[in-house]
């Protein structure tokens, strides 16, 4: 089922004040700005998949632990990743780090976090100030994860990072907002803050407005794609994640919110599915841009792209 626009109560006000009266010119600067994230053309070898998302129009990338795996294990050196990802000629906004440590005890800790560090440095290389994490395979008690929070926390800190942490929806333990937050104001680290996702929230029941208690200034990332009305049941990392406006999001609302909040992050387009993966990567991202842009508009009508 495809949301209807029209069919959509108009909860735009709001934004349309903190954006009106001549600002569209600092809007098109900060808010909007549109990164792709490469699980969305995941198929994609990196080098392909960075020009598919410059030639579409994003204004930065999303990478993630893995693309820097698959090239290791087809022969190529860090240094070699970092070069191929500088010459594409797109920033990378977000950095993600391996996932697991929030919940993992022992060697298997420390290993992980050893390359944590390196994916600091990573960034730091790339002239990415943000990283993000999901709490992986792994679970464990939250009192756990405060403490491992804090110490990447402090790790990311030594680079003068930020770290956004992402709940999943069909995780067994950090699950939905409130387990989130527990888990970020019991670290109390400032450079620790939320990761918003829209398939994730709206699964999880707090869709729409109802990220609106997250302090504007704690929202570090955002990532969406849009929910199916039936999503598949039974799966730890769910791929039928659909293109924005093509499912049960609440556009209008969680855009519009976003806006008010003064968000000026990256909005990074993150759409796993089959059947995006046998298409052509630049349609894929091209569908994407155009997609998200029309919704911004609807949402923000000050926006301008």
């Amino acid at each position: 089922m495809t949301a209807n626009i029209s069919d959509v109560p108009d909860t735009r006000s709001a934004a349309i004040r903190h954006y009106g009266n001549g600002d569209k010119q600092n809007m098109k600067e900060k808010f909007g700005r549109l990164a792709l994230h490469m699980w969305t053309i995941d198929t994609t070898p990196l080098a392909t998949a960075l020009e598919a998302a410059r030639a579409a129009g994003y204004d930065a990338v999303e990478l993630r632990r893995t693309d820097f795996k698959r090239c290791f294990d087809a022969g190529m050196s860090n240094n070699d990743v970092l070069d191929l990802i500088r010459k594409s000629g797109i920033p990378v906004g977000v950095l993600g780090v391996e996932y697991g440590w929030l919940f993992t005890a022992g060697d298997e800790s420390k290993r992980l976090f050893d390359v944590f560090r390196e994916s600091c440095e990573n960034s730091v290389a790339l002239n990415c100030q943000m990283l993000m994490s999901a709490p992986g395979p792994v679970k464990g008690p939250i009192a756990e994860a405060i403490k491992y929070l804090r110490q990447a926390g402090d790790i990311a800190a030594e680079y003068d990072l930020k770290l956004a942490i992402e709940f999943n929806s069909q995780h067994p333990v950090l699950n939905k907002l409130a387990v989130l937050r527990e888990l970020i104001e019991g670290a109390n680290r400032q450079n620790c803050g939320y990761l918003i996702d829209t398939y994730h929230f709206a699964r999880s029941g707090a869709g729409g407005r109802d990220f609106a208690s997250v302090p504007a200034e704690q929202i570090f990332c955002f990532q969406y794609s849009d929910l199916s009305p039936t999503p598949v049941t039974g799966v730890a990392r769910p791929t039928d994640r659909l293109p924005p406006g093509k499912g049960i999001v609440q556009w209008r609302e969680v855009l519009g919110l976003l806006a008010e909040k003064n968000y000026t992050g990256y909005l990074s387009y993150e759409a796993p599915n089959p059947e995006q993966w046998v298409r052509s990567p630049y349609d894929v991202a091209r569908e994407g841009v155009a997609l998200t842009r029309a919704l911004l508009k609807d949402a923000v009508p000050a926006y301008a792209a």
